[in-house]
């Protein structure tokens, strides 16, 4: 077969329109709760506990399952397998047994023939509690040496003997706070029994095979009996990676219970409060140092609200760990990460998963040691940037070998005449007592693929019929990011036919087994990977068929504009399908990929976790309101580095949508818990997220543009899903500098937390004016 280059590819590196793009805008794409319900569907409601940590003394459901159309109470008891949904450690069971250890901790669920009836009586359940003593902050964990996993301690050269030896050192500590999903589809679950024991799962979620493993531990059931099926969400950002076995467990035991489907969908309130969310971090750090800012010596010690269980606690822990440094390099280095437990919801996955916590805090070194130093934090950056000269290994032993971070940077001063501007922010700020501007950059240099080697694997399955017509499916999910896209398109163009041709279809635990979630920027490389490899099978018979009938070798048989050719002879891709199928050729293949040249050390926190790394550069103007805190960020630009993309459209979105939201998460939505542990913003009343009015009016995005990646990824591409989120870190520094600029003293330390809300924002600026 011949292969098509590059420059003539028809289908990969186009913008084509997603997928579901004419429906998502028209309403018309079916989400779970869009689903007709089958005939006796039932819907259940969880009882949540009021106290961050107390004993269940007793339940008294009697009030409820008298109330109308209400048909059963399920308690942990009911459970007929393991009460366990833990994703990396046991002991984190679906409903509580005998202690409730979060406010809105599930204890049990009603079941009715309607949603609002099975509401009404789950508030009509009676517990008894018995109140105890909870800890929720920092400061009682750690004193208490309470974790839900392992502290884990990475060690590289000698910290404490260069920060004894270094010309200069430095103190500080940043508070990070943590971040709701906000996916517009909240948590929904629907479990249909089948006959034989076997349960059929509509589940929301990225990780169909961890829902599938845990749907048949609560029902002691085998895995090959458990189906799951995911045909999109409407959002998952990370917060549908474990929770939502949750939800789909318990649906799944009150329809074996009750022997009649089960919808479990939580309202946004209950999603809020039930659900685990982006981790709050408590960094402090010791830096040493030259005279040029260059950094001998970095300490830091991160802790991590992990909540009442593990979840997902000890991976993300690990990943901030890993780019605590970001794209420099130091000599010695000291990181403490401490996962905490605390009675409050358990925290999870969120897009960089640890990633943006561990950056921001090492980007808050180089801010500090820039204002210390009275130095431009672009000029300690270059002190400091990973290359040939000053060294390429990062603490965890892995050698980089295509850094372009200060490449980038240093495009982007041009591109954004970054000079001329920050003139007239220093004329703007001169002229203007109360409304005050600043300019400032980061760069991202972040590591693509799962830290557990095991996860980076991906399958698919390809069906070629007899029009023509190809179904493409497999274990990545759909959650508005353009997965199925991408990979239809890498169908696509494998089989030299237009997009028209290939049909996504939804994600089935019994059509492509044992995935991985689709997370960790990773959906695109491991999935569009296999799925041409198995187009590549199919589309090798094909060419054998061909080269039979025209009397040519197989390598002269080309596949393009939906035909099929060789020298003088040519005829339809479908005409072909047709023929293999008639030669008894099979036109169905499974496509595996696994990502090579990966290994770590869980122990030691050493190795080579990443097949690559994915680049950016953020310069982001704000303007801040002395008087009453408020910000806006006036003009932001972006150089991103996707490889050889994909589709340049989507990935435009993706950069857009992350930057947004890394810069909603940095500025104002802020989880308040009050002193009992409840949650106290749970709505859109209370937790504000960034709207279109918040995004810079002003935004210039660029892709990166004749950088294929140097890793043999899928056509060259690049992850694009994660990083883009910690360019809204610009957003903040500005803001940080916005604030200096109403300082006494211009080399005054910032004390402004993360996020930059407004009320943080007006005691940081009473703070350097003092």
């Amino acid at each position: 077969m011949s292969v098509v280059p590059d420059e003539a590819r028809s289908v990969v590196g186009k913008s084509h329109a997603h997928d579901s793009a004419r429906q998502h805008v028209t309403g018309a794409a079916v989400y779970l709760d869009d689903m007709a319900e089958a005939a006796g569907a039932l819907h259940a409601a969880l009882v949540k506990s009021p106290h961050a940590h107390a004993r269940i003394r007793g339940i008294d459901a009697a009030r409820a399952l008298g109330q109308p159309g209400v048909v059963a109470l399920v308690v942990a008891a009911d459970i007929p397998g393991v009460n366990d949904v833990g994703p990396i450690l046991h002991g984190e069971p679906a409903l509580a047994v005998d202690v409730a250890d979060y406010v809105g901790c599930p204890v049990a669920v009603v079941v009715a023939e309607t949603h609002e009836a099975a509401r009404r009586a789950a508030d009509l359940v009676d517990v008894d509690w018995e109140p105890l003593p909870a800890v929720l902050g920092y400061e009682d964990a750690i004193a208490a040496q309470s974790y839900v996993a392992a502290p884990q301690h990475l060690l590289y050269g000698d910290a404490a003997a260069a920060l004894a030896a270094a010309p200069l050192t430095l103190k500080g500590a940043l508070d990070i706070g943590g971040q709701d999903h906000f996916y517009l589809e909240t948590h929904i679950a629907v479990a249909t029994p089948h006959e034989g024991g076997q349960m059929h799962v509509w589940t929301s979620s990225q990780h169909p095979t961890e829902v599938q493993k845990h749907v048949a531990l609560v029902l002691g059931a085998p895995q090959a009996a458990v189906t799951v099926e995911v045909r999109r969400m409407g959002g998952g950002f990370g917060g549908k990676e474990s929770q939502p076995t949750i939800v789909a467990a318990i649906a799944a035991v009150c329809a074996r219970k009750t022997q009649r489907p089960v919808k479990l969908r939580l309202d946004r309130d209950d999603d809020m409060i039930v659900t685990g969310k982006r981790h709050d971090f408590r960094v402090e750090w010791e830096a040493g140092f030259d005279h040029d800012g260059a950094l001998s010596a970095l300490r830091m010690q991160l802790a991590a609200r992990g909540g009442n269980v593990a979840d997902l606690t000890p991976a993300v822990m690990t990943r901030a760990i890993c780019h605590a440094t970001n794209c420099y390099y130091v000599p010695n280095v000291d990181l403490l990460g401490l996962s905490l437990k605390t009675n409050t919801v358990s925290n999870t996955a969120f897009r960089g998963f640890g990633g943006p916590q561990g950056m921001i805090a090492g980007e808050t070194v180089i801010d500090s040691i820039a204002r210390h130093l009275g130095k431009d934090r672009d000029a300690v950056r270059r002190a400091n940037y990973l290359s040939a000269e000053r060294g390429l290994q990062t603490p965890y032993e892995q050698t980089v070998s295509d850094m372009i971070a200060a490449d980038l940077m240093a495009r982007l001063e041009i591109d954004a005449d970054l000079p001329a501007r920050q003139q007239a922010i220093a004329a703007f700020n001169a002229a203007n007592r109360v409304k005050k501007r600043a300019l400032a950059t980061v760069p991202v240099m972040f590591g693509i693929s799962f830290n557990m080697p095991s996860l980076n694997q991906g399958g698919a399955l390809v069906h070629v019929y007899t029009d023509g017509s190809i179904q493409a499916n497999h274990g990545g999910t759909e959650m508005g990011q353009g997965l199925y896209t991408k990979v239809a398109q890498v169908v696509a163009e494998t089989f030299g036919v237009p997009m028209t041709f290939v049909m996504p279809t939804s994600t089935r635990t019994d059509k492509v087994p044992n995935t991985s979630a689709t997370a960790a920027s990773s959906g695109s490389d491991l999935n569009g990977a296999a799925a041409r490899r198995a187009a590549l099978t199919i589309r090798g018979r094909m060419a054998d068929v061909a080269a039979e009938l025209w009397g040519v070798s197989a390598d002269a048989v080309t596949f393009r504009d939906g035909e099929v050719s060789s020298g003088n002879h040519v005829m339809p891709f479908a005409e072909l399908a047709n023929r293999s199928w008639l030669k008894r050729v099979s036109l169905s293949a499974a496509g595996f990929y696994a990502t090579p040249d990966i290994h770590w050390d869980q122990t030691t926190l050493k190795g080579h976790p990443f097949y690559y790394f994915a680049y950016g550069a953020a310069a982001s103007e704000v303007e801040i309101d002395t008087l009453t805190g408020e910000t806006r960020c006036l003009r932001t630009d972006i150089i991103h580095d996707c490889g050889a993309s994909l589709n340049p459209a989507i990935d435009l979105g993706q950069i857009e949508g992350g930057f947004v939201q890394g810069m909603g998460w940095l500025t104002m939505e802020e989880l308040y818990w009050d002193g009992d542990g409840r949650l106290r913003t749970h709505a859109p009343s209370t937790y504000k997220i960034p709207g279109s009015r918040d995004a810079p009016p002003d935004f210039r995005v660029h892709l990166l543009e004749n950088a294929p990646n140097r890793q043999e990824t899928i056509f060259r591409s690049k992850a694009v899903g994660e990083p883009p989120l910690m360019l809204g870190m610009s957003v903040w520094l500005a803001i940080r500098d916005a604030v200096a600029a109403c300082a006494a003293n211009p080399r005054a330390q910032i004390p402004l937390d993360a996020p930059a809300t407004p009320e943080r924002i007006l005691k940081a600026i009473e703070a350097v004016r003092a």
